[in-house]
C-alpha cells in the first residue's frame, strides 16, 4: 500500500484549483501521477469513502473528495462507519493507531 501517494492526491485535491477541476473531468488521468495500487486507483475512481478511510487516508483529507462528489456530511461520516463494518479497522495512519488491527494482524 502506498498510503504516502494516496493521501498526496487528495492534498492536491484540496490545495490547487487546477488539480480539482481534473479530478472532475479526468480522475483516471490525475490518477496516472500517484504511484497506487489497482486497490487505492479503483476506490477513488469510485468515491469509496469507506475504503479509502479503510485504507488509512486522513478524514480530514478525504473530505475534499466527498466535496466533489456533492456527498453531504451525515452521509459522509456513515459511509466511513459502513467502510469499518464491510472492510475492517482501519489499516493504516494515525487512524490505525486507534483500534487493535495491528495487534491481530500479528497475532497478539
Amino acid at each position: 500500500m502506498s498510503l504516502y501517494q494516496l493521501q498526496k492526491v487528495f492534498f492536491d485535491i484540496n490545495r490547487d484549483p487546477a488539480v480539482q477541476v481534473r479530478a472532475k473531468e479526468d480522475i483516471e488521468g490525475l490518477l496516472s501521477r500517484y504511484e497506487l495500487t489497482d486497490e487505492e486507483r479503483d476506490a477513488v475512481v469510485r468515491a469509496d469513502i469507506g475504503l479509502l478511510y479503510v485504507l488509512g487516508v486522513n478524514c480530514q483529507l478525504l473530505m475534499c473528495l466527498a466535496a466533489l462528489r456533492g456527498i453531504k456530511w451525515a452521509d459522509y461520516l456513515q459511509l466511513m462507519r459502513d467502510g469499518v463494518r464491510k472492510h475492517g479497522q482501519v489499516r493504516a495512519g494515525v487512524y490505525a493507531m486507534t483500534t487493535d488491527y495491528h495487534e491481530k494482524a500479528a497475532g497478539l
